[in-house]
């Protein structure tokens, strides 16, 4: 299940946010608190031009910051499709995606966020 996910880059990450212009940077740092908070190894990192989240060398999360209304996530890890959770969305063999408009929506779906995080993150351990 591993790939290539790179060490830990908050100091990357930190430097990436520092410099991200977007209307929904605070809830974009909330997510990412939310993400990180969700388990101590999680680690994360610059990919798709955006902050992503690994655990264990897999890759958990990465966030599409294209969209300039909303905040959206998308879960690439083989295992998301094994993860019931009413936030994940799509059909997709290996992915699942998740969408915030907001800081009420965000703090209204924080414990699914989390507890998705934390199913799939004992998924890749088993």
């Amino acid at each position: 299940m591993r790939n290539k996910a790179a060490t830990n880059g908050t100091g990357q990450v930190d430097d990436f946010l520092t410099k991200l212009a977007h209307p929904l940077k605070s809830e974009v740092q909330l997510v990412r608190a939310i993400i990180k908070g969700a388990n101590k190894d999680i680690t994360e990192q610059i990919k798709w031009n955006a902050p992503s989240f690994s655990y264990d060398g897999a890759y958990l999360v990465t966030f599409n910051l294209r969209p300039r209304d909303h905040i959206h996530l998308v879960f690439h890890n083989p295992m998301i499709s094994k993860v019931k959770s009413t936030l994940l969305e799509g059909d997709y063999r290996d992915r699942r995606m998740t969408y915030f408009a907001n800081m009420h929506e965000i703090e209204a779906k924080r414990a699914a966020l989390e507890r998705a995080l934390k199913d799939l993150i004992k998924l890749q351990k088993a």
